[in-house]
Order: C-alpha cells, then structure tokens, then sequence
C-alpha cells in the first residue's frame, strides 16, 4: 500500500545575495540633463609663460585671443523591462510572487549591477585611450603593494588631487595585497568604513572590493578620482500595473535612462592595472 507524505511551502522566499552600489560614492553629478540628452561642455585653454621685455610695446609677448573647445556627452543607455505575475499564481503561492517586492529583487539584482559593471568598463576605458594603463604585469603576493603604488604614482603625476580617489580591487588582488609583505599592515586597518564596499585604505586612498565578474577581463584594480567620471541617471520610472487589459493580476515595468562620460579635461585622472593572463 502507498503512503502519500505531506508536504508544504513556506511563504518565505530564499533570496539571493545582493549588493548595493559599489561605485556610486566615486561618480558626479556636476552636469544638468533634465530636458535634453545632450550637454555641451566648454574646455578653456591657458596662455603661455614669456620672458618680459623691458622695452617695445608687447612687453607681456604677443597677445593672442583665448579660444575654447567643446565637448559633447550624449546620453546612449536607454534600458527597460516587464515582467506579469498572474493573480492566481500570488494566490497559489502563499502571495511570494507579491509586485513590489519583485521590482525591488529586479533593482537589486539587475540594474544596479549593470550600472557598477557599465562604469568600472568605462574608467578602464578611459584609461586605456589616455595613457592609464601600464604594461600587462600579473598580479602575485610579491608585486600586488608596489603596483597599487605605482598606479598611485600616475594620478599624482598628472596632478590629481589626493581627496576624493577611490581604488575598486578585486577579491584575488586584495588577497594578493595583504600576503605581500611590504605592505605596512597598519595602512590597511583602524579605518572608518564610511563607503559602501570599502575594506580599508591604501596610500591614502579608499579601498572598495568588487566582484570579479563586475570588472573588465584582465583588471584587477583600478584607481579614480571622483571629478573624472559623471554619471547621470536622467530618468528612473517603475510602474505596477492592477489589472491591466487582457491580464488578471499585476503587469510591471521599468525604464531607467542613464550612462557614464570620462570628463575630457579630466581623463588623466584614472588608472586600470592590466593583466597578462
């Protein structure tokens, strides 16, 4: 004789683990795009250094009118989705499938990842056009402290402030920076975590540890300063939708409009280690 075994669902759903954004803190907001998609920004030059003459009437050098260029940044990420959930499909399941909370899982899990992985593409980016990325050198436990350093080294060189630089790592970098042993372990611990993701200080700089998979192939660190990249999310509409035509239950959708621009005047202000393997 067959015995039938009872079984039951819980109404608690096993989430999956999320992260909020990691690289928010390091991107700007300095530039306007409410109305249009496009922001023209002006660049001004500066005038050359002369030897005064004591005589003559261009005494300061010849004088030549200050002339300026401009930079378009065009807004290019115009990102949606949808999704239903059947009223009798919430009701069967002990109410788990409920909208709101499914619009948040789909934020968290989705479009702020895509967003973090779209900037750290972008500073990489940018740094290979401007000069910021080095020789490819493999990251050990012996080189991870001297290449931070050196990548450090380039932003100073191009007179980039010490505030305000962030450093993204990934998780094998920052093992490989703790195991080297010229690193001053006291640079790396009594810090104040005041940043989402942010595992200590390096040379001064906040150390934020990003998933492997966020960062472009071969990149194991890259360092920033905040004025280089802005970021502007010009519209974020989410709806849910009761009982919309042709569907018992809820219809939900989203629309985010949003990119990242390397400021021109700025792109010397990002470095992004490379790899060889």
């Amino acid at each position: 004789m067959a015995v039938n075994l009872a079984s039951k669902y819980s109404d608690k759903v096993d989430e999956r683990f999320k992260l909020k954004s990691l690289t928010e803190s390091a991107v700007n907001q300095d530039y306007e795009w409410t109305g249009v998609n496009t922001v023209n920004v002006y660049s001004i030059p500066t005038a050359p250094m002369n030897d005064y003459e004591r005589t003559g009437t261009s005494r300061y050098g010849t004088a030549a009118e200050l002339d300026n260029t401009v930079v378009p940044y065009t807004i290019t990420r115009d990102r949606g989705f949808t999704f239903t959930i059947d009223r009798g499909n919430n009701m069967e399941t002990m109410g788990v499938m409920e909208a709101g909370k499914a619009l948040a899982r789909q934020n968290d899990e989705v479009i702020v990842p895509e967003i973090d992985m779209y900037r750290l593409a972008k500073w990489q980016a940018g740094a290979a056009a401007n000069g910021g990325v080095p020789t490819p050198v493999d990251i050990t436990a012996s080189n991870a402290y001297s290449s931070f350093l050196n990548g450090n080294a380039y932003l100073d060189d191009n007179k980039v402030p010490q505030m305000s630089r962030f450093a993204f790592v990934t998780p094998k970098f920052y093992n490989f920076i703790k195991q080297d042993p010229t690193f001053l372990k006291a640079s790396d611990t009594g810090q104040k975590m005041l940043i989402n993701g942010q595992v200590g200080e390096i040379d001064g700089v906040p150390i934020i540890k990003v998933p492997s998979t966020y960062f472009p192939a071969k990149t194991p660190f890259i360092i920033v300063h905040r004025s280089v990249m802005c970021s502007p999310k010009k519209l974020q509409d989410y709806k849910t939708h009761d009982n919309p035509p042709g569907i018992n239950g809820w219809l939900v959708e989203g629309r985010i409009i949003y990119d990242a621009f390397i400021m021109d005047a700025k792109k010397k202000g990002v470095y992004a280690h490379q790899t060889v393997n």
